[in-house]
Formats: C-alpha cells, structure tokens, sequence
C-alpha cells in the first residue's frame, strides 16, 4: 500500500488532542541504577554500587504517557492503594501533566510496583510488590461510575482498555465499559492478559502479542509460522467479531487483519533491524499509536506500519520510556512514506 509524506504529516497533526480514555492496571516503575565491578563475597551474585534511583509511571500509566506524547489528551481511569506508593504514584501523575480524576484510592488494595535493579545498563534483577485479586463490587462501581462521569464530561475519541492481570479489568468492569462505548460510539481497542482474554466481543482493535496469543487460546502447539498464527486469528476473530487483530512479533515484527470493511485485509510487517536495549513498555507504545491510528480511521496497513516503527524505538532504551513523537514523525517519512 502506498503511503505519502502528505498522509504521515496529516495523521500526527491529527493526534494532537484526541482525547484518550485509557483504563487499566497502573503501577509505579522504580529503578535503581548503578555500577557493577565486582562479585558479592556472601553469594554469587552480583553487588550494585547505587548512582541513581528513579520512580515512573507504569502499566496502563504508560500508555498515558506514550499518548500524551503523541501530542493527545490522555485520561487515566484505575484503582490504586491508599499507600505511600499510591501518594508516589498520584504525584508522578501531577508530575507528567496527567489528570488524576479517574484514578480511585481504595484502603483495600495496595499500589502495584515493579522494582528493578539495573547494573551498567542491564537489568539485573526485578521485585513485583502488588494485589492482583479482582476488585471488590464497591469498588468496581465507584470505577463504573467514575468512567461514566468522564464519558459524560468529555468528547473520548477512543478507549484503551489496558490489561495486565492486577484485578482492576475484572468482567463486570470490562462488560460495562463496552456497553457504554457502544452505546456512544466510541471504538475499544485492547491489550489483553490470558486471565480476560474471551472476554473481548464486538471491539475495534484487539492487540495481543504471541505469547498472550498462545495462552489466551489455549494453545499448546509452537506458533512458529506465520500461517499457524493467521490460521489462530482467523479462528478467534470470527469467534468474537473482533475488527481488527494486530499480534505484536518481537523480532518478527507484526501480523495484522482487518475483517471491518468490504474485503479482508492482512499484512505482515517485518521489524526493522535495531540495537535493543530493553522491551519493557514496547506493547504500551504499541497499543497507543495503534488506538488513535483507529480512532482517526487509518488505514489498517499504516496503523501496524507505524505502530510497529514505534514500538522498535522505544526498544533503544534501557527502562520504560514514552515514545518520542518527533523521532517517530522522521522514522516514518524515512521509512514508511514512499514519496
């Protein structure tokens, strides 16, 4: 398909705020950085001497990160603890210029966070703190009615619904949160975990890579070929009337089909040959470009284009980092645009 300068330059004006609901399960990411050059005489394992500590935003926070990057109005929706590390989390929001209006405090949980140990650029060790059991009823409603309020308030362009398998995207909260997208119009796209996987219907986008591919279907076979995969998001799209199906390739790039319009449209991309640094935070990039790509009704070719471009830069970093709107934009005249 035959992309233009033109329509790359249109489609990042067209970013500019979008409003995107994104909800899902938050986390604070925090880091210690530092030197290794020695052993630990106490075990085998290596002694980090601290440079630098830093806390971010994780999880479905990052995606709002990547889509306020990309120049659109992220508004964040999650349940988090009433916890030093929620007071952490609630700070880095106000921090990064992200509205905490969805964001409920429940004495019952606990804020998830992912600690990790980086020794001369390379992640040494990582230490999950976190609640993964689903959301009481009281506090699924007061999320419902919360999301309803913002849905209500403001023009949402799309929704993202972020799943990392923390509780917070529980059934009832997914089957109701699709139920007003639908009645509003507003397109769903999703990254989903195993746990909620057949619980998607009737959405816009859904995103998985092909490890959550495999074990969301069941699949005890190796997905080694392209045809095998197609063959499973074929199966599992007709099942669940899903539009479109994108399935992230690591080094293999993307898979993607269309079945929204007159013709069934597939595609796959290759990855471009990068110096990887760390994949942490790829799939939320991902997931961003691609929702407001379907929001603006792209193109599905562009949309994995591009989404597959900006997945690969963030990979250039050590550590969970939004992708940079301005390299993107030179990446895709570069690479993706053909005249």
């Amino acid at each position: 398909m035959k992309i233009t300068h033109n329509q790359i330059e249109t489609l990042f004006n067209d970013f500019k705020d979008k409003k995107v609901l994104i909800l899902g399960d938050v986390m604070v990411d925090a880091y210690i950085f530092g030197k290794v050059d020695r052993i630990s005489p106490e075990a085998p394992v290596p002694v980090v001497s601290v440079k630098k500590r830093e806390n971010l935003l994780g999880g479905a926070a990052n995606v709002a990160l990547n889509i306020r990057a990309l120049g659109a109005i992220p508004v964040l929706c999650s349940v988090i603890g009433n916890d030093i590390k929620g007071d952490e989390f609630t700070a880095l929001l106000q921090q990064d210029g992200i509205s905490s209006d969805g964001i409920i405090r429940s004495p019952e949980r606990i804020t998830t966070t992912k600690f990790r140990v980086i020794g001369n650029n390379v992640q040494i060790l990582r230490v999950d703190e976190e609640m993964d059991t689903d959301l009481s009823q009281a506090e699924e409603e007061k999320l419902l009615s919360g999301i309803e309020t913002i849905l209500q308030k403001h023009r949402i362009a799309v929704i993202i619904l972020q799943d990392y398998n923390k509780g917070v995207l529980t059934r009832h909260v997914i089957d109701e949160v699709l139920s007003m997208a639908s009645e509003l119009g507003i397109p769903v796209v999703v990254d989903p975990k195993k746990k909620n996987f057949d619980v998607y219907r009737n959405i816009d986008l859904f995103k998985p890579n092909l490890k959550e591919l495999k074990e969301g279907l069941k699949i005890d076979a190796e997905l080694d070929e392209l045809d095998k995969i197609r063959q499973a998001v074929v199966d599992w799209q007709t099942l669940h009337s899903i539009a479109v199906v994108m399935v992230t390739l690591s080094e293999a790039g993307v898979f993607i089909r269309d079945i929204s319009g007159p013709e069934v449209l597939e595609y796959h991309i290759p990855a471009h040959v990068r110096n990887i640094a760390d994949v942490s935070g790829a799939g939320d990039t991902v997931i961003s470009v691609a929702s407001l790509c379907r929001a603006l009704k792209v193109p599905v070719y562009l949309t994995a284009a591009l989404s597959n471009l900006a997945g690969g830069l963030v990979c250039e970093h050590v550590g969970v980092v939004p992708v940079n709107r301005e390299h993107l934009f030179e990446e895709a005249i570069d690479m993706i645009a053909e005249e």
